[in-house]
């Protein structure tokens, strides 16, 4: 994990996080997770990179998929809290879609070592963690969905399929953080700005309709 992306996690993601030992075991399972992968990752690599006993982890996570299931629900809550924000908000539909594309796609680039985990390593949560999860990502479309629909009524958006849409708008999003590079040309703000112009152009809105 570079540095900036972990001093950003350690300062908001995991805040809520405690003790502090539990937090640093999260900061080291994301590491071990984005790089290695889930099931190639070992309780032992997990504890090492915290700076602690494997006998030490187990006092505050029984398994390592407990681990994922932190890192994924506190992922998940925190991208549906900028989506419902944005959906919840004042202003058009336009503003309010542009505005949850901006702040998703920034999320998923500043984060993007936290965003790997919590959107590619679903697969290996329990029965009742997944099924959790499922529902915080149900959540997310309704958001983005309702925003949708609000333009659709107001004439704003031209969108046969609402629900396609609202899938492929999340989807084109959240690959940012399989793709995201910090040394690259482009940084968080930019490809939110970016990804916020492509999605008002795919419902229909901006100057390619003639509404810009």
């Amino acid at each position: 994990m570079d540095v900036e992306a972990e001093q950003s996690e350690r300062t908001e993601a995991w805040t809520g996080i405690t003790p502090d030992a539990a937090r640093r075991l999260v900061i080291a399972a994301v590491e071990a997770f984005a790089e290695r992968g889930y099931h190639a990752t070992t309780t032992r690599d997990i504890a090492g990179r915290a700076g602690m006993s494997p006998a030490a982890l187990y006092i505050h996570y029984k398994t390592k998929e407990e681990l994922l299931y932190q890192i994924s629900v506190v992922g998940h809550r925190l991208s549906l809290g900028l989506l419902q924000g944005a959906a919840e908000g004042e202003g058009s539909p336009a503003g309010r879609l542009a505005e949850a594309v901006r702040a998703f796609v920034r999320w998923h680039a500043e984060h993007h070592t936290t965003g790997r985990v919590v959107q590619y390593e679903l697969g290996a949560l329990g029965p009742e963690h997944y099924a959790e999860i499922v529902e915080l990502r149900r959540e997310s479309e309704a958001a983005v969905r309702s925003i949708l629909r609000d333009g659709v009524r107001t004439g704003e958006f031209d969108v046969p399929d609402v629900s396609g849409t609202t899938v492929a708008l999340l989807s084109l999003c959240i690959d940012v953080a399989r793709w995201f590079n910090p040394g690259g040309r482009r940084t968080p703000d930019e490809i939110g700005a970016l990804y916020a112009d492509l999605a008002l152009r795919m419902v229909g809105y901006g100057p390619a309709s003639g509404r810009g």
